[in-house]
């Protein structure tokens, strides 16, 4: 039996004109689960990541806390999908900047219609495949995992649209279930699958284990 960490990256800049970059908590979080995992003797086999470059700082920052030497594996399947593009699919007028509660749950309510039609096959988001073509991107790097790497420990750094359908296929949850765990995963957090040659379990999802000190309550982010 091996061991799937997925973790998704640490906090990027949202908000910001370029999203795709670590804000500085998000490399502090980075570093603190490589921190964790060295402390717990985690030796991973293999890494796999997308090809964004918010993937890519969180895994060094992990592989510095923890004083990991492996060579990543770029899997493009595991990137985000484009959330501006959802959004324009379903509101061609821009959506102003939230700044204020209201503004998130606005932005965040049309996000949330925005996937529901994108994955039912609704509407076909500017530059982005079908939602089939994404969910196979994700689950071929699944088969990946447990085609070459059985019995072994295994760590994914990728996003929160490709870990929630992750979990949506392993266990056949419905389209509206699989956005509201993909809108509730936190910076950095930790999704475990164990899995053998034939199929991938869940055992824990969404957890932060590097974050469970009164001393890190304010490095808990969701976006």
């Amino acid at each position: 039996m091996g061991n799937l960490y997925l973790v998704r990256h640490g906090q990027a800049s949202f908000g910001a004109a370029d999203y795709d970059q670590l804000s500085p908590l998000g490399r502090q979080q980075a570093e603190r689960l490589g921190r964790y995992w060295a402390e717990r003797g985690l030796r991973p086999a293999a890494v796999l990541m997308g090809s964004l470059r918010r993937h890519a700082q969180t895994w060094a920052g992990i592989a510095e806390g923890a004083g990991f030497d492996l060579e990543p594996l770029v899997w493009p399947g595991l990137n985000e999908y484009d959330s501006e593009a959802v959004i324009r699919a379903i509101h061609p007028q821009p959506l102003e900047k939230p700044q204020t509660p209201e503004g998130y749950r606005q932005h965040f309510r049309v996000l949330r219609d925005g996937l529901r039609q994108w994955m039912d096959g609704t509407i076909s988001p500017e530059g982005m495949p079908s939602y089939d073509a994404f969910a196979h991107g994700v689950t071929s790097a699944l088969d990946h995992v447990r085609g070459q790497h059985h019995g072994q420990d295994v760590i994914i750094v990728s996003s929160g649209g490709p870990i929630s359908t992750a979990v949506g296929r392993v266990l056949g949850l419905s389209p509206d279930t699989t956005i509201e765990l993909n809108l509730r995963i936190r910076n950095s957090a930790v999704t475990q699958f164990q899995f053998n040659p034939k199929r991938h379990s869940l055992l824990t999802y969404n957890t932060l284990p590097h974050l469970d000190s009164p001393d890190y309550t304010d490095w808990i982010t969701f976006a």
